[in-house]
This record gives structure tokens, sequence and C-alpha cells, in this order.
């Protein structure tokens, strides 16, 4: 089979979030001997050059540079129109003139979009089974937002998530499945009233890199991982240091909190100024820091689909306290698997339960890698998205 896979983000490395799910199902799209050729944006000439490490696990990669600047000034452009601004994020004339050259090269017997923020490069495109993997619902994500941020932001986001909501029902029709991360994602993306076939499969681990580590934990440490140049993650770390952390020293005045992430800004590095807090940057490699630590917090407020900094740590039975919110994109309970908590209060006593027994850890620790396991391995993911494949197809075919 011939596959044109299409996504917001050179997938390569799968080193973050949106690069992690679309790598994984073009490797396995690859290793059941389908064809694949993969376009998608770059935003500088090194991502370009990451994008060479595509060849190993693909025919043909079609990628194309839209430099910030030139991003954000069509973003801006874009407000006054009834198109979201983030679809004009990433749009290129080059690319769409590309993947147009591609179809009319070639005979594709599926077009596979993740993000519908790239759906437009296909959405005409005749004669292959299309399916758009929403991953997360975005406009929610952009609701959320309006509710978080100051105003003139607020109205901001308010109007991009009005229209993104219109532009996904419509997007929808024309593709012959839509999917997603979670059972909540595949919830909220019925509610905005899609009528066309829907359905999910979860994001997962890789088990044998993220694993226990057999060197001994700091029992005062708790950590945060993910990207520090992502709002909801700027929002939880600061809103723990303020509302939770003053609380947890003083019921464990040993407690230490690090932030490990990527690109955190000025206000996030100044975090470190508070006693016991440490801000690491870019890390090589997240797990030693991990691993160290007795648990890992997640208390996000804005926390659309699968968290993959939740996955890892549990792979790596380390335990997790989060949000509800966050807990939803995970495939697994509440006080079984990890800890989730409402309020400073709740978090404080799930992280003392923790750091005050050694056989809960225990228990949590085992609890989470083991659900892991059974839920969010990719093997057992991708036999979903190959089940979903082959009734996109049989469908497509009887139509026929």
């Amino acid at each position: 089979m011939k596959v044109l896979f299409v996504c917001h983000r050179v997938p390569f490395p799968p080193k973050r979030g949106g690069k992690i799910r679309p790598f994984n199902i073009i490797r396995h799209l690859t290793s059941q001997g389908h064809e694949v050729t993969v376009a998608s944006l770059a935003r500088n000439a090194a991502e370009v050059e990451q994008a060479r490490g595509l060849s190993d696990h693909c025919a043909q990669v079609l990628v194309e540079v839209i430099p910030d600047g030139v991003a954000w000034s069509r973003m801006v452009g874009w407000l006054p129109t009834a198109r979201p601004s983030s679809f004009g994020y990433f749009y290129s004339r080059t690319l769409a003139r590309r993947i147009e050259a591609a179809l009319g090269a070639d005979r594709y017997d599926l077009i596979f979009v993740h993000c519908s923020s790239v759906a437009p490069y296909v959405q005409s495109a005749a004669g292959p089974v299309k399916i758009l993997d929403y991953g997360d619902v975005d406009s929610q994500k952009w609701r959320e937002y309006s509710v978080s941020r100051p105003f003139p932001l607020s109205a901001g986001y308010w109007l991009e998530a009005v229209k993104l909501e219109r532009t996904e029902r419509l997007l929808s029709r024309n593709f012959d499945l839509c999917t997603c991360t979670t059972r909540a994602e595949l919830a909220t993306l019925r509610e905005l009233g899609v009528v066309t076939p829907t359905d999910w499969f979860p994001n997962g681990v890789d088990t044998t890199f993220f694993a226990p580590a057999s060197a001994a934990y700091d029992r005062n440490l708790i950590a945060f991982m993910g990207r520090m140049d992502y709002f909801p993650n700027q929002q939880a770390v600061r809103n723990f240091c303020r509302d939770v952390l003053p609380r947890l020293k003083a019921r464990i005045p040993a407690v230490r909190f690090e932030i490990v992430g990527a690109d955190p800004p000025r206000s996030i590095s100044e975090l470190a100024r508070i006693a016991g807090v440490s801000v690491t940057g870019s890390v090589p490699d997240v797990r030693p820091y991990v691993t160290k630590a007795a648990l890992t917090v997640a208390p996000l407020e804005i926390a659309r689909g699968t968290q993959n900094k939740i996955l890892e740590s549990m792979a790596m039975g380390v335990p997790v306290v989060c949000s509800r919110q966050a807990s939803g994109g995970v495939d697994a309970t509440a006080n079984e698997h990890l800890l989730t908590a409402d309020d400073a209060e709740g978090y404080v006593d799930a992280i003392a339960r923790v750091l005050g027994s050694d056989a809960e850890r225990q228990r949590l620790a085992l609890a989470g890698r083991a659900r892991v396991l059974s839920h969010h391995s990719w093997s057992s993911s991708m036999r979903r998205l190959d089940a979903l494949i082959d009734e996109a197809l049989g469908k497509t075919t009887q139509a026929a």
C-alpha cells in the first residue's frame, strides 16, 4: 500500500509530544511493508537536516521551511478572516504544490493526516482513503486558554476556538475516518457534531527505553518534566511553586522540587530563586532526572489529549501525582496506578502519602509500570490502528 502521511511538524527526532505519535505511526506503517511518503513543515535549516533521519523509516520526505517570522505574520493576517489563524501558521504554498504534484504523479491508497491544522493540504484530494488524526481537539485547548489568559489575549483565544470548532467540524466531512488519542477527546469530537466515523487509538511508550533504573532515588525529591516553552507547563509549575510547595515544605521541610524541561523563559528560570527549587533547562536525557526523583508531578490545569510525561514516568516505575484533567488522557485508574488532586491541599496530601511510605511508593511504581505495559505499548496501539485502517479501506471498497 502507498501512503501519503501529512503532519504539522517534522516527526524526527521523536522527542516531544507533537512528534512522538506521528513518528511511531510512520515507523509502524513502514514495518508492515507499506511505502510511506512524509510531507511536513520545518522552522529552520536545522529541522530540515533532522528530517534526514526519517529516510530510514519512509520512502520519501517532502519538507518545506516556514520561518517563524513568516508563520506568525500569516497567523496575524488571518485573524480578521473566517479561517483559523493557527492554520495560517502551518500553511506553505510550496508544500501545497509539492503535495499536489505527488498526488498527481503517484496513485496513493491512503492519505493519513496528523493534526487538523494541515488537513487543508489534502481535503480536496479524491481517490485514496483519507484518515484525519486530530490527536487532540485543538479548538478546546484554545477555549481553555481563553479562560486562563488576560484580556485581550483571552478574546483572541476565544475567537480562534470558535473558528476552529467550525473548521474541525467541516473538515471531517472530507475524510473517511477521524481519530484522536483518548476516549475523552473522542467524546469531545462527537460533541462538536462530527458526522464522519470516529474512533481513537492511544499514544504508547517505548517501555524498553523508559524503564525502571536500579540506582537509588532521592526520597525528598519531586520533579516535573516537560517543555518549558509551552504555556500549560509554565502555568503548572508557577502555580505549584506558589500554592503547593510552601504547604508541602511546612509538612516535609527537606522536600525539593526540580523542573526539568527545554527552553524555560526567564519567568520560569527565576523560580530557582525559591529555596529548594532547581530549573535544569534543556537536558540530553530526562531519564536520570526522573528516576532520581521519589515521584513526579503533573499539576496541569490545561491538559488536552495524552500527557506523555505521565506515561514515561509510570513506565520508569516513578509514581505520578497529577491533576484530574491530566489523568483523563491516560488509560489508568486514580489511586490504583497514579494519584490525582484537585487543589493545593490535595496535592500536599497525595505527595506526602508517597514520600512518607516506601510501601506506597513501591505499590504505585509497580502498578504504574504494569498499566503502561498492558494499555500503552506502541504495539497494542498500532494493532488498534491497523484495525481502524482496514475498516476504513473495507468500507471504501464496498462503497465503490
